[in-house]
C-alpha cells in the first residue's frame, strides 16, 4: 500500500472518530449560526469532504473540530450565495466565520446541543418527526437506520425529516432553550420524545433497532449533563436505567417474555440499578415531584425482592394520576389494585376503559389476567385470544399462549 493510500485511510479513521464523538456538537454549533437545519447538515457534509481532500495531503490539523466548524461555516456561506440569499445575512455570517479558529481545543467550542434538542422536540412538530429529527441531528443516526427502527422506507423517513426541517424554517421556530415560563411545557415534549426513542428500541426484537434504547439513555445523560439537577430529567434517566438493567432477563432461553416479578434478579445489571437509585434519590430530594420521577419510583417498587411492593405502587399510581389522568395509567393502576386484593374493583375499572382501549393490546392481556384471577374461564380465554392476535412481538405472543394453554388445561 502506497503512502497516499495509507494517509487517506488514517484521515478517514480520524474523521469517523470525530463524527461519532462530536457530530452533534458540531451540527448544533452550525445550526445556531446558520439558523437552518438542512443548510447546516449540508455545510458539515461539505466540510467533511474538504477534510478528506486536504488532510490526506497535509495531515489532520491540531484542532480538527475547530477546522471542521470553520470550514463548515464558510461552506454554509457559499451555499447561501449559490442560493442567491439576501446579502445582509451573508455579511453577518462572514463576521463570525473565523471565530473558531482562535480556539485551541475542541472543548472551547460552545456546546449548543441543549438548544438543538429543544428545537428538534418543539411541540409544533409531530411526535414521530420530533423523534426522527432528534436521532438524525443529535445522535447522528443515518436516515436509513432511523427508517429501519420505525419500519419505514428510507424514502418515507427522508421525506418526514425534510418536512420537519422545513416546518421549523417556515414557522420561524427559534433555535433556543425556551424562556422560563415555557420551560416545563417544552421540557415535557423533550422528555416524552427521548422516552419514546428508548422504549421503541427496548421493546424491539430486532438487534439492529436495539440501538435506539442506548441512544435514548445517551440523550437523557446528555440532557442531565447540560442541565443538571432538574428532577424530571433525573427521573427520566433513572426510569430508563432501571428498565435497561432488566434487559438480559426479560426474555428466557425459549424466547418467551418473563414478567418483572418472575425475572431472575441475578441477571439484572446491578451497576445500572445502583446508579438509577442514586439519581432518583437526588431528584426526590428537590421536592418537585413529576410524572417521570413517579414512574421511576413505580419501576423501582416493581423490582423489589422477594416480591414487588404493590401497596406502595398503588399509592404512587394515585400520585401519577394527578399528573397524567389517562386511560393507560388507569389500566396499570387497576393491575396493581388486583395484586393488593381488589380484584373485582380492578375488573370493573378495566371494563370501564373499553371505549378508550379496545384497540390497545395490553388492555386485552390485562383483562385476561384479571378474569383468570376471578375464575372467569370462558371470558379469559376470549380475552387471551384477542391479546395474542394483537401481540407486538413473538416473545409476548409466546408468553400469552402459555397462559392460555394453562387455562385451557
Amino acid at each position: 500500500m502506497n503512502s497516499a493510500a495509507s494517509k487517506a485511510i488514517a484521515v478517514n479513521h480520524v474523521l469517523n472518530s470525530i463524527l461519532i464523538k462530536d457530530r452533534g456538537r458540531l451540527l448544533a454549533a452550525l445550526i445556531a449560526r446558520l439558523n437552518d437545519f438542512q443548510l447546516a447538515e449540508d455545510a458539515l457534509q461539505e466540510a467533511v469532504f474538504a477534510a478528506l481532500k486536504h488532510w490526506s495531503r497535509t495531515g489532520p490539523p491540531d484542532n480538527p473540530q475547530a477546522w471542521l466548524l470553520k470550514v463548515g461555516l464558510n461552506k454554509g456561506i457559499d451555499l447561501i450565495r449559490k442560493g442567491q440569499r439576501e446579502q445582509r445575512k451573508t455579511d453577518d455570517l462572514e463576521e463570525i466565520s473565523v471565530d473558531y479558529m482562535e480556539h485551541d481545543s475542541p472543548e472551547a467550542i460552545p456546546d449548543e446541543r441543549l438548544r438543538l434538542i429543544f428545537s428538534c422536540c418543539h411541540p409544533s412538530l409531530e411526535e414521530k418527526s420530533r423523534v426522527a429529527l432528534t436521532l438524525r441531528t443529535v445522535c447522528g443516526l443515518t436516515t436509513k437506520d432511523i427508517a429501519k427502527a420505525f419500519l419505514d422506507s428510507e424514502h418515507t423517513m427522508g421525506q418526514r425529516l425534510y418536512r420537519a426541517k422545513a416546518k421549523i424554517k417556515t414557522l420561524g421556530l427559534r433555535f433556543a432553550v425556551p424562556e422560563p415560563e415555557m420551560w416545563q411545557e417544552r421540557l415535557k415534549a423533550v422528555l416524552t420524545s427521548i422516552y419514546l426513542i428508548f422504549t421503541t428500541g427496548y421493546l424491539t426484537e430486532d438487534e439492529d433497532s436495539r440501538v435506539l434504547s442506548h441512544e435514548g439513555i445517551f440523550l437523557a445523560r446528555l440532557l442531565n449533563t447540560l442541565h443538571p439537577n432538574a428532577p424530571e430529567i433525573e427521573g427520566l434517566l433513572a426510569l430508563m436505567l432501571l428498565t435497561e438493567a432488566r434487559s438480559n432477563a426479560r426474555i428466557d432461553t425459549t424466547g418467551c417474555l418473563v414478567t418483572v416479578e418472575d425475572q431472575n434478579s441475578q441477571r439484572w445489571r446491578q451497576d445500572l440499578v445502583d446508579e438509577a437509585r442514586h439519581i432518583l434519590s437526588n431528584a426526590v430530594r428537590n421536592a418537585q415531584p413529576g410524572p417521570f420521577q413517579i414512574k421511576a419510583a413505580i419501576t423501582d417498587c416493581h423490582m423489589t425482592k422477594p416480591r414487588p411492593d404493590w401497596q406502595q405502587m398503588s399509592l404512587l399510581y394515585q400520585a401519577l394520576w394527578q399528573f397524567e389522568p389517562t386511560p393507560v395509567v388507569a389500566l396499570n393502576w387497576a393491575v396493581v389494585s388486583a395484586e393488593i386484593g381488589l380484584v373485582d374493583i380492578a375488573l370493573q375499572k378495566i371494563n370501564e376503559l373499553k371505549n378508550d382501549l379496545k384497540h390497545y393490546q395490553p388492555w386485552h392481556a390485562t383483562r385476561a389476567h384479571i378474569q383468570t384471577k376471578l375464575g372467569m374461564k370462558a371470558e379469559a380465554i376470549m380475552s387471551f385470544k384477542l391479546a395474542i392476535q394483537m401481540a407486538p412481538n413473538a416473545a409476548t405472543r409466546k408468553f400469552l399462549q402459555q397462559r392460555l394453554n394453562t387455562l385451557e388445561r
